[in-house]
C-alpha cells in the first residue's frame, strides 16, 4: 500500500508498508534487524563501520541482498522494502572509499550520508543507480547537502537518539519545505503510529525511526541496554558532545554506570572526532555510553521488530481514521 506523501518519492519507496525508515544505529544494527525491517515493510539501513574488519561488508551486503531477493520471490504481493547503507563522510573515516567501491559492487539502492556532504559521493551512487538521503541539523546544512547533490535530506530534529539537532522538528521541516519540495525524512522522539502521521502532516514524507528498534529481538544490543530502552524516559536522556565531539543523546543510566555524572559532564572536542577503524577509546566509548532518544517512554517491551512494525501499522491507520484521512 503507497501512502500520500507531500511530493512524490522516488519509484524504489512504493513497495513501504509504512513511511518509515528504520535509522542507523552504531553497533546495533546489522543483517538481523535489516532484513527483519525491509520484510516488514520498512526501509532497514545500518552504518557501513559496523561491519568490521571492513571484508565483513560484502558478506553482510551479500546476504541482505539474497534474503531480501528470495522473500520477493516467495511473497511477490508484499515485496521487502528497500534498504539503506549509512556513510560516515568525516575526514577521519579512513574506510570511506572501500565502503563506497563494496556498497556499488552491490548497487546499494540507498546511501545515508552523515558529517559531510561531498558531490562526488553523490555522483557515485548515482552512478549505479541509488539515490542519497543526508541527514541534517538545520536549514544552513540541508542547502549545502543539496547543493552538492544529495536527492533527499533526513531532518535530525531535537530529542532524537545519538547524535541530534536542538531545533524543533516544526521549525527544521517548515524551514526546509519553504524551498526544497524533494524527498524529506523527520527524526526525532517518533515512535507511535500517531507521530509517523504527524510528521506526514507537518510535511516530511517518511518518518525516520531508531530508538524504538534498539528493544527488538533482532538488534544487536546487550540486554541490559534493551531494558534501559524500555525502562527510560524523557527525563532519563541527557544531551551531550563529551562522548564523540557532536551533540547527541544518551541513556543517563548508562553514563551512570561509567562513572560520571550526567548532569556535570564536561565539553566534547570536535577537533578529537575519530571514525577510524582502530578500537580505540571512542569506539569504546559508544559501546559502553548507549545513545537514546527522548521517544523511548512509550517502549514497555523488547519484542520482535514484525510485532513491533505491525503496531506502528495499527496506530497509523487508526490515527487516519480518527482524523478523517
Amino acid at each position: 500500500m503507497r501512502y500520500e506523501t507531500h511530493m512524490s518519492l522516488p519509484p524504489l519507496f512504493d513497495r513501504l508498508r509504512l513511511p518509515v525508515i528504520g535509522s542507523p544505529l552504531f553497533i546495533i544494527s546489522g543483517p538481523d534487524l535489516v532484513i527483519a525491517q525491509c520484510k516488514a515493510g520498512i526501509v532497514g539501513s545500518f552504518p557501513a563501520l559496523n561491519a568490521r574488519p571492513q571484508a565483513l561488508l560484502d558478506e553482510w551486503l551479500h546476504r541482505i541482498t539474497e534474503e531480501l531477493a528470495q522473500h520477493n520471490r516467495d511473497n511477490p504481493d508484499r515485496p521487502a522494502a528497500p534498504f539503506a547503507v549509512n556513510q560516515i563522510v568525516h575526514r577521519s573515516n579512513e574506510r570511506l572509499e572501500a565502503d563506497l567501491a563494496t556498497c556499488a559492487k552491490w548497487q546499494v539502492p540507498i546511501v545515508i550520508t552523515s558529517l559531510g556532504a561531498r558531490e562526488d559521493l553523490n555522483q557515485a551512487v548515482h552512478g549505479w543507480g541509488g539515490i542519497t538521503l543526508h541527514d541534517i541539523i538545520d536549514d544552513r546544512f540541508a542547502r549545502k547537502a543539496i547543493e552538492k547533490g544529495a536527492d533527499g535530506l533526513i531532518a535530525v530534529a531535537a530529542g532524537a537518539g545519538g547524535h541530534a539537532g536542538r531545533l524543533s522538528p516544526f521549525a527544521l521541516v517548515q524551514e526546509i519545505r519553504q524551498w526544497f519540495s524533494g524527498p524529506l525524512a523527520l527524526s526525532g522522539s517518533i515512535a507511535t503510529g500517531d507521530a509517523v502521521l504527524a510528521a506526514q502532516a507537518m510535511g516530511a514524507d517518511l518518518a525516520y525511526i531508531g530508538s524504538p528498534f534498539i528493544a527488538t529481538d533482532e538488534a544487536n544490543a546487550e540486554p541490559a541496554y534493551k531494558q534501559g530502552i524500555v525502562a527510560g524516559k524523557a527525563a532519563d536522556i541527557v544531551y551531550s558532545n563529551l562522548f564523540t565531539g557532536v551533540h547527541g543523546n544518551y541513556l543517563r543510566s548508562s553514563i551512570e554506570a561509567a562513572g560520571m555524572d550526567p548532569d556535570n559532564l564536561p565539553e566534547g572536542d570536535l577537533k578529537a572526532m575519530n571514525f577510524g577503524t582502530g578500537n580505540g577509546s571512542k569506539a569504546k566509548a559508544w559501546k559502553d555510553i548507549w545513545g537514546s532518544g527522548q521517544g523511548i517512554g512509550v517502549i514497555d517491551k523488547v519484542e520482535p521488530v514484525a510485532v513491533r512494525i505491525d503496531r506502528l501499522e495499527r496506530e497509523y491507520l487508526a490515527a487516519r481514521k480518527r482524523l478523517a484521512l
